[in-house]
């Protein structure tokens, strides 16, 4: 993939991720005011987001390999993004499991299991998408490499 390309993929992952949480956040509020079918409609949007996210992050990791944080910026913040980028990491594996077993439930019409799943699915999913946009902003803009 062309280099100048491989440079926007962040920006461009960051952006998606930022869609994905308005997503997020917009289903919740549609299905706590009844709005079932605009509720299924976002959330399968913010599923396509989540997948061409995903897609494009892998590309950006094959394309660039690893991006290390800086060592300059002062300890308290590198124990910060290392805390934040941990815990991204560990919940953001579960969440394609956790958004297909929540997605099915919901079209089934398996109602309260639907539900069960989307208990866990939503704070989850939610929180792997802020802190993906928190890890963009301290890794390239905020104390990007030198």
């Amino acid at each position: 993939m062309p280099e100048h390309i491989v440079h926007l993929l962040p920006h461009v992952n960051a952006a998606l991720n930022s869609l994905a949480t308005v997503l997020l956040v917009t289903g919740y509020v549609l299905i706590k005011r009844g709005r079932e079918t605009a509720h299924r409609n976002v959330m399968l949007s913010c599923f396509g987001v989540s997948a061409v996210f995903l897609v494009s992050y892998l590309i950006y990791h094959y394309s660039a390999g690893h991006v290390k944080f800086p060592t300059y910026p002062p300890q308290v913040v590198r124990t910060f993004y290392f805390a934040v980028l941990l815990t991204h990491i560990l919940l953001a594996v579960a969440v394609p499991f956790l958004a297909v077993a929540t997605i099915y439930f919901g079209l089934k019409e398996r109602r309260s299991t639907h539900r069960r799943w989307a208990k866990w699915t939503y704070p989850i999913w939610l929180y792997v998408s802020v802190t993906g946009v928190i890890v963009y902003l301290m890794l390239y803009q905020l104390y990007p490499v030198e």
